[in-house]
């Protein structure tokens, strides 16, 4: 007999929350949402690697073989740029890589501990590796005198 039964005041009588406290609410729901999604999410770490600066051939190795550099300097520029022998481009870190490219040629050199960059190539004398090194000046002795 529950079916005929006429709505009756009684029914009715369901408090919903309305104006600021339903909106004080939802801002309390959002506010633990985004706290656990802040907490809860796993952290990447930012690139904090600089590695501008000018790196000077410290050695060259053709097939294998140890040989005296006298390469031209790389210099990384504070703004994404690069100089290499008169090739000039643009340069990004990504992980472990120097990505160095222009409008045609794209290659990666790898930073190595100790501020050194290896870029291996196949010249014409087949697969080089020239390292460059970053020559970091000590504190107290970059005054010029």
């Amino acid at each position: 007999m529950a079916r005929d039964r006429r709505p009756q005041l009684s029914d009715l009588e369901v408090e919903i929350p309305m104006g600021c406290d339903r909106v004080g609410l939802m801002l309390a729901r959002g506010i633990v949402a985004a706290a656990l999604v802040l907490f809860l999410t796993p952290q990447s770490k930012a690139q904090t690697v600089d590695v501008s600066g000018r790196y000077q051939c410290a050695q060259a190795k053709v097939h294998g073989k140890v040989i005296p550099c006298k390469a031209a300097p790389l210099i990384l520029k504070n703004d994404g740029r690069f100089e290499l022998r008169g090739w000039e481009g643009s340069y990004l870190v990504n992980g472990e890589w120097v990505e160095l490219s222009d409008s045609l040629i794209k290659t990666r050199a790898k930073i190595e501990p100790g501020h050194k960059i290896v870029l291996r190539y196949y010249g014409k004398h087949g697969l080089v590796e020239m390292t460059y090194e970053r020559r970091v000046a000590e504190m107290g002795k970059t005054a010029l005198s």
